[in-house]
């Protein structure tokens, strides 16, 4: 895949371009509560049509985690394919972790969930796990770069099979991770630079200024210049009910807010993004999250 700059558009290599190419399986989900487990988890996401989904690791408000169950989580295994749950997932970790505060026991306090977290998804290895990289709080934006950098060096390790992934943000109060060039310097001061990638929210990088719904393709090549597309893992799809730049982060569900359903259309069907898991945080019921994934995967494979 290429830039084409006379064109202003991706184009795909012969490469992958096949006589007879099958339509793409697109890989979508919701964020599903965690409650009753993994398996009640792949059953639900089964339900919603999805093939993927996402999940908070612990309390996402809290720092608690509920004990993990084996036998749960070797039933949602044994059960997976024949639910459609093809993944990969995208756990969340929760609100509360700031690998950048300005308390030194804050700081330990996220080291310690996230390491515990990334012992506990190992039990479902190959797959992603998202987290909010912080609030600088103060510090100012370099230094907490640093911290969260720190930290990442910290907690990962050579044999892990999940990949860590910071999420683009909306730039409210002091957030770290506002722009690609932020995340870029924690990135490029991870040694193990091979477990981590980013996952982009929609909302929030409308939010915070990039301008998805009169120039995908240019905000996708400032993405790939910065920190490049073989970084991006996965995307989180929300409408906003803030206009470009409000620096708010507030979501609206898909079509009803600032960004607008032909913007999504042109996501899901973007070849940069094709194969990557979309992930719904949109304000929505069960039956809502169905309709979503339904218009989506239906917008998606026209035209395939």
């Amino acid at each position: 895949m290429r830039w084409n700059t006379d064109r202003r558009c991706f184009v795909l290599s012969k490469k992958y371009v096949l006589k007879g190419m099958k339509p793409f399986m697109m890989k979508i989900g919701s964020h599903i509560s965690a409650a009753k487990g993994y398996a009640a988890m792949g059953r639900q996401a089964r339900k919603l049509g999805a093939n993927t989904f996402a999940f908070f690791t612990r309390n996402p408000r809290g720092g608690t985690a509920k004990a993990l169950d084996e036998a749960d989580v070797a039933a949602f295994l044994a059960e997976a394919v024949q639910n459609g749950v093809t993944g990969p997932l995208v756990a969340h970790a929760p609100y509360t972790m700031n690998a950048c505060a300005a308390d030194a026991h804050l700081r330990e306090f996220a080291r310690d969930m996230m390491r515990d977290d990334l012992a506990r998804l190992e039990r479902v290895p190959g797959n992603y796990y998202n987290f909010h990289p912080g609030s600088h709080v103060g510090q100012g934006a370099a230094a907490g770069v640093a911290l969260i950098t720190a930290q990442l060096n910290d907690v990962l390790t050579e044999g892990q099979r999940t990949t860590v992934l910071l999420e683009t943000m909306a730039g409210k109060g002091s957030e770290v991770g506002r722009s690609f060039e932020e995340l870029h310097a924690i990135l490029d001061g991870v040694s193990l630079s091979g477990k981590v990638g980013v996952c982009l929210d929609t909302c929030h990088v409308w939010d915070a200024g990039y301008d998805i719904v009169n120039d995908l393709d240019g905000v996708l090549t400032q993405f790939d210049k910065v920190i490049g597309l073989d970084r991006l893992k996965a995307l989180h799809l929300n409408d906003s009910m803030n206009p470009l730049g409000a620096h708010k982060d507030r979501h609206a569900q898909i079509g009803a807010g600032h960004i607008g359903l032909e913007t999504f259309r042109r996501v899901v069907k973007h070849p940069a993004l094709r194969g990557l898991p979309f992930i719904l945080e949109t304000p929505n019921d069960d039956a809502g999250w169905a309709r979503e994934i339904a218009l989506l995967r239906e917008m998606a494979e026209q035209g395939a």
